[in-house]
């Protein structure tokens, strides 16, 4: 690539980026008229994009560019005052400059349309000459060839050290070199805005997104990498080797982190078409129409922010033409004539929410239920049965539309399905909720990336499948395959009493056709989820650990296949599909079954057995010692590199989320004798904001089982002793071993302040 080539493409870069930006300002300055630092802002961006043109012989921008630059000098010296008319023309130039550089781009040719007529409206509606200037004005297509002819003569007027220069500098370079086409003072302003501008430039790099997209690839490999190696050291006991692997463990995280964080992008590079589009919609649809923005600054992975810019259009669109009435009915509600749209954007876990929100008419719930049943997507008898929600939700539909009429915007019956199907595709969710005559709000869930995920490992049938930790919100024991006779079945629904509510479950080797014969003594896991709202078990046979694991898409072989998002390669090399809960709860029927079950609890009286009173995890203190405590108290399962561990004292510390996690020995506690710390597993344990950390050898079980409690009174740490599944077992005092987190807490409080 040549040196001219490169500024071209420094040019088309950065042309678009004032672009973007143009539109909201314009927005901005239509809301604002006497903002005089919007219109300087506007005048600079529009004069950045006239120098370059001199440098690169694209006179027909320029020339545009130029009559717009004049305008818009009016405005700023207040010799014109902004109207909807000025911005509406100023719009229409920043359309006519994307067309001509969407063919720059792609022809390196600014196309053969003139845009004489929009330069002559430009220049028609500046400031009329003088009355020093000739009485007889030119015509404006005499006006627009004087232009063009003035500005091929101030290039042939430059010196050859410029032409030679102009190339090799950056593109900040040529609004210095233009600045005396139209206004005396701009040479003084552009210097300060460069000066200005010249540490985000100096601080920032623009990067090829394959570049990254190669980059984000090497980084899945190496975590790969780092799990298999994390995988087969377990058995090694050289504590040496095992603090290598764990510093690489930490290196490799890092920067998987990093190279992620380098392809988020503030969500409002999509955002900012919005305004623009929400403006035009409302003139064509003689509405009035504001959008209102909040979240701008949430960050998503550049590649889901591509693939949500279409849906939010539609949902746009839709707000517009179905949702906001006209100025007239509005007032007939008693509304104000001007509706509302409000997008908002927040992180909630793993995902980024976006909430669009109208204040309109809200959906029609019988003109959707009549035009679900003549399609035929519902009978019925069940569509009377179904309630108000549901029907709602049947507009995302393939198809489905409740318009009479085709027009423009809608009525073709593609739009909302196009949404679900497209937000779903990326692993995300979408959904409705209506109120008639207050309005609409539609969610979307969207994941911050696809590329490296946190994900729990578990087994069924004798395959491993992952599931994405975000969705996981606890595991539950079930025991013995003999114990499964024990739940609560509604219909040919199983459910599983679980703090004194029904938990729909579904067993994944019925689920995905496995058809394997289980031992009869063998224990089942219940692995929670919660998907936007929908809550269901998993009965799975083992789960495992929790991994980093890079997604893999699936062949166009199995690509139909909606029940799995993906695939990923585990630490021992084995291949694994990752479960996707929202079709796995949608193709087990869970929200129908849930339904059945609140009819059904509503009209039995309500049982609790005294097995699942209370759940216990069983933790390993020594070779032949075992502990339990309450499972209700545990925040996090954890393991520490050894080198992470400091001293505060006679305490043992650790920094944890931004705070000091005290650490509490079990084995020390128990009085039994010292065993090496080797493995790095920590329960945290905790009530409100106080947090303590237990160390132990590992993590057995979960279990509800416990009978024969004896309590004890005078040891520390230690509440009494009980029997599970067969064996006796101490009762860890989590009150003392909470007292003691708060001990560490305030003394660590108290040394600070003394230090201050």
């Amino acid at each position: 690539m040549g040196e001219q080539d490169g500024l071209l493409n420094d040019f088309l870069v950065e042309t678009k980026e004032n672009l973007d930006h143009l539109d909201e300002e314009l927005l901005a300055l239509e809301a604002n008229p006497d903002d005089s630092d919007i219109i300087n802002s506007i005048f600079r961006r529009v004069h950045t994009i006239k120098g370059v043109c001199g440098f690169l012989d694209f006179h027909k921008l320029e020339a545009i560019t130029h009559a717009g630059e004049t305008l818009l000098g009016e405005l700023r010296s207040n010799e014109l005052k902004v109207t909807d008319q000025t911005i509406t023309l100023l719009l229409t130039l920043c359309d006519a400059i994307r067309t001509i550089v969407q063919c720059i781009e792609d022809t390196k040719l600014e196309g053969s349309e003139s845009f004489e007529s929009l330069a002559s409206q430009l220049l028609d509606a500046a400031k009329p000459p003088s009355p020093a200037q000739p009485t007889k004005e030119l015509s404006l297509d005499e006006e627009f060839d004087l232009i063009l002819a003035q500005r091929e003569a101030e290039s042939a007027e430059q010196t050859p050290t410029h032409k030679v220069e102009a190339p090799i500098t950056t593109v900040e370079e040529p609004k210095h070199a233009a600045s005396n086409s139209s206004s005396p003072d701009l040479s003084t302003e552009s210097a300060d805005g460069a000066t200005a501008k010249s540490s985000p430039a100096e601080t920032s790099l623009r990067v090829d997104v394959h570049l990254l997209d190669h980059l984000m690839n090497l980084a899945g490999e190496l975590v790969l990498a780092r799990n298999q190696i994390l995988q087969s050291t377990k058995a090694f006991t050289d504590i040496n080797f095992r603090a290598m692997t764990q510093r690489l463990n930490l290196v490799t995280s890092e920067l998987q982190e990093g190279v992620m964080k380098t392809r988020m992008q503030p969500i409002s590079t999509v955002w900012g078409k919005f305004p623009r589009i929400v403006r035009d919609l409302s003139i064509s649809c003689k509405k009035q129409v504001r959008l209102d923005m909040f979240g701008k600054e949430t960050e998503l992975d550049k590649t889901l922010i591509e693939a949500i810019k279409d849906p939010l259009t539609h949902i746009i669109r839709n707000s517009i033409d179905h949702g906001i009435e006209t100025p007239e009915k509005r007032a007939q509600s008693g509304k104000a004539a001007e509706g509302v749209i409000t997008m908002s954007a927040f992180q909630e876990g793993g995902y980024v929410v976006i909430e669009i929100i109208d204040d309109g008419a809200g959906l029609n719930t019988e003109k959707i239920r009549d035009k679900a049943i003549q399609r035929g997507l519902i009978t019925r008898e069940k569509a009377q049965a179904l309630p108000e929600v549901d029907i709602h939700r049947l507009i995302f539909a393939p198809g489905f539309s409740t318009a009479e009429t085709v027009t423009n915007l809608s009525g073709r019956g593609v739009g909302m399905d196009v949404v679900k199907s497209s937000v779903e595709k990326i692993g995300g969710q979408v959904d409705i909720s209506s109120s008639a005559g207050v309005g609409s709000t539609i969610r979307l869930k969207i994941p911050l990336t696809l590329a490296i995920i946190p994900a729990l490992l578990l087994s069924c049938g004798g395959q491993k499948f992952a599931v994405p930790q975000s969705a996981i919100t606890e595991l539950v024991q079930l025991g013995t395959t003999e114990k499964l006779g024990t739940l609560s079945w509604v219909g040919k629904y199983p459910f599983y009493k679980l703090r004194g509510d029904l938990l729909p479950l579904l067993f994944l080797s019925e689920q995905l056709h496995l058809n394997v014969a289980q031992a009869p003594d063998e224990d089942k896991v219940i692995v929670v989820v919660d998907v936007d709202g929908c809550r269901f078990g998993v009965v799975v046979d083992a789960v495992h650990d929790t991994e980093e694991i890079v997604v893999k898409p699936l062949g166009r072989q199995l690509g139909g296949l909606a029940t799995y998002a993906g695939a990923t390669i585990l630490g021992d090399g084995q291949i694994a599909l990752i479960l996707d809960p929202v079709v796995l709860g949608r193709e087990s029927h869970i929200e129908h079954s849930e339904t059945l079950a609140n009819q059904e609890d509503t009209s039995k009286p309500e049982t609790t057995s005294s097995a699942h009173a209370g759940q216990y995890l069983i933790l390993q203190v020594a070779p032949d010692v075992r502990a339990a405590i309450p499972l209700e108290i545990v925040r996090r399962l954890e393991e520490f590199a050894l080198d992470s561990i400091e001293r505060v004292g006679t305490s043992s510390v650790i920094q944890y989320r931004g705070s000091i996690l005290q650490l509490c020995d079990v084995a020390e506690i128990l009085g039994e004798a010292i065993q090496p710390w080797s493995s790095g597993h920590v329960v945290v344990v905790g009530h409100e904001d106080t947090l303590a950390g237990l160390q132990v050898q590992g993590i057995l079980d979960v279990s509800s089982d416990l009978s024969a409690v004896k309590p004890v009174r005078g040891k520390p740490g230690i509440s009494g002793y009980g029997v599970i599944q067969g064996k006796v077992i101490t009762l860890l005092d989590v009150a003392y071993l909470l007292r003691e987190g708060l001990h560490i807490h305030n003394l660590l409080q108290a040394e600070e302040h003394v230090a201050l």
